[in-house]
């Protein structure tokens, strides 16, 4: 089997041992959308948006999809719905990506969205980044960085506690476990840090820099 089918059956066993699980739904359909199953690829980024409604660049990759599998209509309504999140959400990267989308594809790119600000609160400050964060106003920040550099002091800076837990104690469990990583080889490593980086939301060009020591709190190894 070839690597890239090796990953995509990985990952097909992760989101069928658990179809909840969005980041195995969002992975896989990276995977089958880099080896041109296209179609395959709008079904597990469908299902991601299911579970992650605001989960913006998951709208960017599903539009291509749509385009590249023949159907240019579709993309746009999807680039269009991605672009108004976010641009909400303050997603720029990605808002700019599927902009430039929308109109290379014969769209229009929608008008910018009215800033909201909250009153405040006793529930209102920190707000999660994390685009599939279900913490709303109860999102408390970490009180240090969890791991070292440039990435530790992104996820200090904007995820809360709750999603930090969420990815320690169950999802980097889950990933370990299903897709075999050997931690202390620098392929396991480097999966395993990418599946981190896609579970905070985070794209690859903007999270680069500083140690990641396999995601563990100040860089501790893993127990």
């Amino acid at each position: 089997m070839s690597e890239p089918a090796d990953r995509i059956a990985q990952f097909r066993k992760m989101t069928t041992d658990d179809p909840d699980n969005e980041l195995g739904h969002f992975r896989l359909g990276q995977l089958l959308m880099e080896d041109g199953q296209f179609a395959d690829a709008v079904a597990s980024l469908d299902r991601t948006l299911q579970l992650s409604p605001e989960f913006s660049k998951v709208f960017q990759l599903l539009g291509e999809c749509h385009y590249k599998a023949g159907d240019p209509a579709k993309a746009i309504e999807v680039l269009t719905r991605g672009y108004e999140v976010a641009d909400k959400r303050g997603d720029k990267m990605p808002r700019d990506a599927m902009g430039k989308l929308l109109l290379q594809y014969g769209g229009t790119v929608p008008a910018a969205a009215e800033v909201v600000v909250e009153d405040d609160g006793p529930e209102t400050g920190f707000k999660c980044a994390r685009p599939m964060c279900t913490f709303g106003k109860r999102a408390k920040p970490l009180i240090f960085a969890p791991i070292k550099g440039e990435l530790g002091e992104r996820m200090a800076a904007t995820i809360c506690s709750g999603c930090w837990d969420a990815w320690k104690k169950d999802q980097s469990i889950k990933v370990i476990n299903e897709l075999r990583l050997d931690l202390s080889s620098e392929s396991g490593a480097a999966e395993y840090d990418r599946n981190m980086k896609d579970f905070m939301g985070f794209d690859e060009e903007s999270s680069t820099g500083g140690t990641l020591t396999l995601g563990t709190p100040n860089g501790a190894a893993h127990g």
